[in-house]
């Protein structure tokens, strides 16, 4: 029996019941409290219950319950694996299972979060075999008519035997006996959902198209499939890798619906990597030469194809490759390059009923625009209703609205909102501040593409706060007031796309062009998981910025990242914590750097104040006082590489394995400095070395390498 209020006071005899209802029931409150109590101790008797057992024990019971196995807690810095519940859980089967490479692999997955692939070097040996115990399976000479085994040479899923290699793995060696290979993927597949095409500019034929929202090339990522059960050595379609054209080729006309094992690892249509729609149905991957005998161009195909461009003498590009030999009715797809080529037949259906397409792409870390899950702004107090738009329809409208009583805009879609917007909140008085929202729907990752400055009107006291948004086209500008009130602009998961616009072939239309410009003295800004370009804020003033966990990209070391209104002239005062910036910072005063890299000089005007933190400085810049930055006197060639600094990779702002160990693990908690310091990723390495050395069968190695 719950002994909640009404219960206890039914146990009540009726004649006390009765007075107290003349008496306005204070016993019936007394008895209210009491339940309460009553009700937190069954909940405390209930949890003590469950926290004898892993699958339902409190998260601080997890470790005690390890320490009764023997278990040996790690860092906790993935965020689902912050809590060791299912590595506990998994304790006794990891022992049972020792050395094999079904554990390993589940064991590197289980401990970085990363979807990981156990390799069994000496399988991949060129040897004389015994000939009571032949491996078919592994012949000593490669097969170079098979396009399976020649895609995958050198990668994860190898199968090509190799002659002997004496390297540790430790150090990337993999053909030995006794060498075991991790391979580890650092890059997730992110998906864009039921888009339209993008046409390529200056098109006169109406055939050519991309699927990035932001018309530039982008390669396309597989969306891993789950794999079938835990006996299961993960294969190419259980991870997240690249897309490649040969690959994807060879999946077409497979019958899906013949062989399960086939349809785990198709990655076109409905629900998998990439599908290309038209009102709804899918537009099917078939074989070049199934075609109806009496027309060969009678039925709708999507062919995969390698769609570069084609250039002249001169160097420059005069169409796609196979343009002209692409049928009427076909549709040529290339994943490498996230382009589509539309058949002469195809022009006039696609303008009246578009196609649509639903794809992957990959980043390393969740920041900026992008499908992840988010915290939602807090707009519990707001007294306007919530508004809600989609389908790509003009914001201005509700817009307008929110900029006359405040409240939320959620964009329930990623679809492209070709509009300049004006951003407004309403002024208020010092005591209540006015606050407007405007925000992307979970998982979704919607574009403005703006046409010029969008012009951020923020009342007296007013909040504005963007959540979710990638915008492009046009910097965003607070303009000047004839008021000294504070304003307040807080961007958390957006994208100010670096130079504006991207060109075709994904470098930024603008380098050094400005995304944000403030020219209001009295705002407070602050950027969290924020990707931009220049900022522009007005110095010598009380304006202030913040940035967290923050790429920063002039697109170009030479230019400005942060500054002034005027060129030259330093910006208001900047606290940055875990970011990159790409270009010259200038400003009054660095309040706080900490765990940053700059790649070009930061020159500070005020040095009696701030500090700047175990960060990567470049020589050349003046700071305030130092603590554990780089370079110095122990590491003075320490430098980080990147995967690439350019937006539109996937491996964008991305350390290289090949980075100096002071920049990889220089940090204050022994991460990696930057923007990708979240990913804690030299933690994660060493919590997996860790269960290697307790995991792993005498005599064996094993080496981490990264396959994205």
């Amino acid at each position: 029996m719950s002994l909640d209020a009404d219960a206890l006071y039914r146990l009540l005899p009726a004649v006390y019941r009765l007075r107290d209802e003349a008496g306005g029931k204070p016993l019936h409150q007394l008895l209210d409290l009491i339940s309460q109590e009553l009700a937190g101790l069954e909940e405390n008797l209930e949890q003590l219950y469950d926290d004898q057992f892993i699958e339902t024990c409190a998260d601080w019971a997890a470790p005690y319950i390890g320490e009764l196995i023997g278990y040996r807690a790690l860092h906790g810095v993935a965020p689902r694996i912050a809590s060791p519940r299912a590595e506990v859980a998994n304790t006794i089967g990891f022992r049972r299972r020792k050395g094999t490479a079904l554990m390993l692999e589940e064991l590197a997955f289980s401990v970085t979060d990363w979807p990981a692939h156990a390799v069994e070097f000496f399988e991949q040996l060129a040897t004389t075999q015994y000939m009571k115990h032949l491996r078919p399976h592994a012949p000593a000479t490669a097969n170079l008519r098979s396009q399976q085994a020649m895609l995958s040479l050198g990668g994860a899923f190898d199968t090509v035997a190799h002659t002997a290699e004496m390297r540790r793995p430790e150090v990337g060696g993999r053909y030995n006996i006794p060498n075991i290979g991790l391979f580890l993927w650092r890059l997730a597949a992110h998906e864009l959902r039921d888009l339209p095409l993008i046409a390529q500019t200056g098109d006169a034929t109406g055939r050519k198209f991309r699927l990035n929202p932001l018309g530039a090339d982008l390669p396309l990522f597989r969306a891993p499939r789950p794999e079938r059960d835990i006996d299961h050595l993960a294969e190419a379609a259980n991870v997240p890798d690249p897309l490649r054209i040969r690959e994807l080729a060879r999946q077409v006309g497979l019958d899906l619906a013949a062989d399960e094992s086939v349809a785990a690892a198709a990655d076109y249509g409905a629900g998998r990597s990439v599908v290309l729609t038209r009102n709804g149905d899918v537009l099917p991957l078939r074989k070049l030469d199934d075609v109806t005998p009496d027309d060969p161009d009678k039925e709708t195909r999507v062919r995969i194809a390698d769609l570069r461009d084609v250039l002249d003498g001169s160097g420059n590009v005069i169409g796609w490759a196979h343009e002209d030999a692409l049928r009427a009715r076909h549709i040529a797809l290339d994943p490498e390059r996230g382009r589509v080529l539309l058949g002469t037949g195809w022009v006039s259906e696609h303008a009246a009923s578009p196609i649509r397409a639903t794809f992957h792409y990959g980043f390393s870390l969740d920041i900026g625009g992008g499908d992840y899950e988010r915290t939602p702004a807090n707009v519990k107090d707001l007294t306007a209703p919530q508004l809600v738009v989609t389908g790509g329809a003009p914001l201005a409208p509700d817009l307008l609205t929110l900029g006359t009583s405040g409240g939320r805009l959620l964009i329930g879609d990623s679809s492209t909102y070709a509009e300049t917007p004006i951003f407004e909140v309403p002024a208020a008085g010092a005591d209540q501040g006015r606050t407007v929202v405007v925000g992307a729907r979970n998982e979704f990752r919607p574009l403005i593409a703006a046409g010029g400055e969008v012009t951020l009107e923020i009342g007296a006291n007013g909040t504005l706060i963007l959540d979710g948004l990638v915008i492009s086209g046009g910097a965003l500008r607070l303009p000047p007031a004839p008021d000294n009130e504070k304003r307040t602009l807080v961007l958390r998961d957006c994208t100010l796309v670096p130079g504006g616009t991207l060109n075709e072939d994904g470098s930024p239309a603008t380098s050094g062009a400005a995304s944000l410009i403030i020219e209001h003295p009295f705002t407070e800004v602050r950027l969290e998981r924020c990707i931009t370009g220049p900022l522009q804020v007005i110095g010598d003033a009380a304006a202030s910025v913040t940035l967290t966990d923050c790429i920063v990209d002039a697109a170009g070391e030479g230019l400005t990242a942060y500054g002034g209104i005027a060129a030259g002239s330093p910006g208001a005062e900047i606290t940055l914590e875990q970011c990159t910036v790409i270009g010259v910072l200038d400003t009054e005063l660095l309040r706080l750097g900490s765990n940053c890299i700059f790649m070009a000089p930061t020159r500070v005007a005020r040095r009696q104040e701030g500090c700047l933190r175990f960060s990567f400085v470049p020589e050349g810049s003046i700071t305030p006082r130092r603590f554990h930055c780089l370079p110095d006197a122990t590491y003075p060639k320490a430098r980080p590489q990147f995967t690439s600094l350019r937006y539109a990779d996937p491996g964008y702002c991305q350390l290289r394995s090949s980075t100096h160990r002071a920049i990889r693990q220089g940090a204050h908690d022994g991460g990696e400095m930057g923007v990708m310091h979240a990913l804690h990723q030299p933690q994660r390495e060493t919590n997996l070395r860790i269960r290697l050395d307790e995991y792993l069968r005498f005599g064996l190695r094993a080496g981490l390498f990264y396959a994205t």
